[in-house]
Order: structure tokens, then sequence, then C-alpha cells
């Protein structure tokens, strides 16, 4: 079973500037924490191919599963979410990735020793402690080994993560589920991350705070009052914070319900579901983000407000070949529209995820991503996959095996064409918040 690597408090190291900023060092730590992120999400959403199975031995409802699968991590996000960005904001920050990947790899091996609804929930929300901790420090690391003008790039790599994740949580954990059980699968699929961990706090060297910032910015940590008034104030982070949120209800959505789609529509194996959704996930979800991090890095040098713009289109765009997908009869045009739609949604996140980097303080960073991915998770994940499932259920009377699809389609619809009103209103916010100003300075 997994355990957490014993490493010195994250306040015990001082910060030291890495030597060769512009060597393959800093893109060596780029990939080592889209590793970190790849076994984040593929230990969060292993839980997609084995609901199935769950659900078959406790009589969950599709509502418990919503629960199980996004609840859980909202309530992590309440309990260590702010404090560890906070602690992310003055402390070393390798410390606190290569700790929590060690203990949400625990988290996940106990998710295969649960014995009904609450043990299950309680270990998924300790799974959810990934994010919650990792996920602030990693990227307010990746904007001090990045300047500015590439950390869109550097985000798309970032967020390869998340597709390498669920496409391996997927594929591994469908394999692992046909050859071993459920819950051999959970345990399986825990213990890597304690080498990744041990890996990162031997290797990554923590750098100096701020050091691509705009002159005169704040990279010493303010009182916290403070800081979340700076930030509830800041209408540029709040846009993007809230639009991400909402549209990311679709990136839920794909990751975790399609699965469940695919088994109650097709005569298909969970270990063929695995193999060729993932497979999907990894057509569409490696061209996406690089693409959308290249383009929203060319976009951007001409007119910021790309940064908004951008994910506001794909948000609708992705709607379409959605539709597609979800109402094929054939196998394959299900999975060829798919990844078409996935690749479409992936762009968004490397604008997103640079705007927020670039519309705070060096000091705020983490507890900005922090409390973007509350909005992320309360929004996105809590409610979306909630109330997917609850939808499914009053449909399934009437739609047999077609309402968990129905549910998928009219959730993202609807976040869409939101998340694009949202993403519109930001960039028509970053004049009049002087944000254009500062990204010219």
């Amino acid at each position: 079973m997994a355990q957490a690597p014993q490493s010195p408090s994250p306040e015990a190291e001082p910060q030291s500037e890495p030597t060769d900023i512009g060597s393959q060092y800093r893109w060596y730590v780029l990939g080592l924490l889209t590793v970190v992120s790849m076994f984040s999400i593929a230990d969060r959403l292993v839980f997609s191919i084995l609901l199935e199975d769950i659900k078959a031995e406790f009589s969950f409802s599709d509502f418990e599963i919503g629960l199980l699968g996004g609840l859980a991590f909202a309530a992590t996000y309440v309990i260590v979410g702010f404090p560890a960005a906070r602690l992310a904001d003055r402390s070393v920050r390798k410390n606190i990735v290569s700790a929590a990947i060690g203990f949400w790899s625990l988290m996940t091996a106990l998710c295969g020793l649960a014995t009904g609804f609450w043990t299950l929930f309680f270990a998924r929300t300790g799974v959810g402690v990934g994010e919650g901790c990792s996920g602030p420090a990693s990227q307010s690391l990746v904007s001090d080994y990045f300047p500015r003008h590439e950390l869109a790039k550097a985000m798309g790599f970032l967020t390869l993560g998340a597709t390498m994740g669920t496409a391996g949580g997927l594929i591994i954990g469908g394999q692992l589920n046909e050859m071993f059980g459920w819950r051999y699968a959970f345990i399986l699929m825990g213990l890597p991350g304690v080498l990744i961990g041990l890996i990162l706090y031997l290797t990554v060297r923590e750098p100096l705070r701020g050091r691509f910032a705009a002159k005169g910015a704040q990279t010493e940590q303010q009182p916290l009052g403070q800081t979340l008034k700076s930030l509830l104030a800041n209408r540029v982070f709040m846009g993007l914070s809230i639009g991400w949120a909402v549209q990311i209800m679709i990136g839920y959505a794909l990751a975790f319900w399609m699965a469940a789609v695919m088994l109650r529509n097709f005569e298909i194996s969970s270990g063929d579901v695995g193999l060729y959704l993932g497979l999907a996930f990894l057509i569409g979800g490696i061209p996406g983000p690089i693409l959308g991090g290249y383009v929203a890095q060319w976009l951007t040098q001409r007119d910021e407000r790309w940064r908004a713009w951008l994910p506001g289109i794909v948000s609708l765009g992705c709607v379409v070949p959605l539709a597609m997908s979800l109402s094929s009869a054939g196998f394959w045009p299900f999975l060829i529209w798919f990844a078409f739609a996935y690749a479409i949604y992936v762009a968004s996140q490397a604008p997103i995820l640079s705007g927020i980097q670039a519309a705070v303080e060096p000091s705020q960073r983490g507890f900005a991503v922090a409390v973007a991915l509350f909005f992320n998770n309360l929004v996105g994940q809590a409610a979306g996959l909630s109330i997917i499932g609850a939808i499914s259920d009053n449909l399934s009377e009437e739609y047999g095996s077609l309402a968990l699809s129905i549910a998928v389609f009219a959730v993202c619809l609807v976040s869409g064409l939101i998340a694009m009103a949202v993403f519109a209103w930001t960039a028509a916010q970053m004049r009049s918040s002087g944000y254009l100003a500062k990204m010219a300075a």
C-alpha cells in the first residue's frame, strides 16, 4: 500500500534561484510536474471506469455516484485547499507537491478497502488532497520557471498531465479491473505515486519567487484578509475563475460519465471501454492543449483579451461535436466525434491558467489557484456531476440507457453558453481594471 514520502517541513528549505533558467532543466521540472498532474487525475478518475462495478456491488444510484465523484473533492478544498495554498505562497513549494502526491496515493489505495458509501466517500475525499495541495504549488512553480510571454505555452504542456491522467486512469484502471477487480485496481493505481514524490523532492530546486513578475510586484505574502479582499476585487481574476468553474462542468462530464455512457449503450467490456475511450482522450487531449497554448501565446501577444475570448469560444464550440458523439448509434463514430470534442475543449485550459497567474501578484499565486480551484470543484465537479446524476435518475424510466447521454449533453450545453458569456464579460473588464496597462508595462 502506498505511503506518503517522509520529507522535511515545507518551510525547512530556503528559496534558491536555479542556475541556467533557460536550459533544459526548467523543461525537466515542467515535465515532472506534468507527471504529478497525470497521477493526480489518474487516481481521481480511475473511479469512472470502475463505477459500474462499484454501483452494482453497493446498489448506488447515479446521484450517489455523482456525489462520490464530485462532492468528496469539494469537501477537501474547504478543509485543506486554502491552508495549503497559503503555505505555498510563503514556503518551499516542491516539498508541498512531493508530500501531497504521497498522501493521495495512500488514499487511492484505501478506496479499495471501502465497505460502503461513507467509507468510500471519505477515502475519495483524501484523494482530493492531491489537487488541493499540489495544484496551487505546481502552477506557482511553473510561473517562476517561465517568463510571462512563455507562460501560456508552459501551461499548455502542464495541461497534458490531465489528459494523460484521464487516459491512464481509464486504460490501466480498466485492465486492472478486468484482471483483479475494482478493489485491487484502486490499490495498484495508488502505488507509483510514492516514487514520483521522492524523485520530485530529491531533484527539483525551488526557484526565486516572483522572478519574472512585473517591476514593483508584491512578492512577500500579505495577511490573509488583505489577500482575499484583493482577489475578490480583482475582476479579471474572478471572471476567469468563475468562467473556468462553469466551463469545466464540460470537462468533468466527459472525464467522469463517458465511460458509463459507453457501457450502457454498447455491448462492450470495461477493459475495452477503458482502452478505446482512453485512446480517444489521448488522440484529442494531446494536440488540444499544446495547440491551445501556442495559439494563446500568439494571440495574447497581439491582445491580452484573448486569454478570455479563446476559452469562451471553445467552451461553446466543443458542444457541437459532443452532440454528434452522443447521438451516434455506431461505436466508432461515437469515439471519433468524442475525440474531436475533447480536443476543442482542452484548448481552453492554457489561456485560463496563464491568465490567472498573470492577473495576480506573485505573493498571491498559490492562494489564487486555490480560490479558482475551489469554484472549479464546487461548481464544475460537485454540482456538475451530481446534477447529471440526478437528471439521469429522473429520466431513466422514460429513456432507459439513453438517460445519461441526455443528461450529459444538457449540462454541457448550458455550461458552454454560460461560460461564453462570463468570459466575454471578463475580456470587457481588462481595460477598465488596469489589467491591460499592467501587462503592457
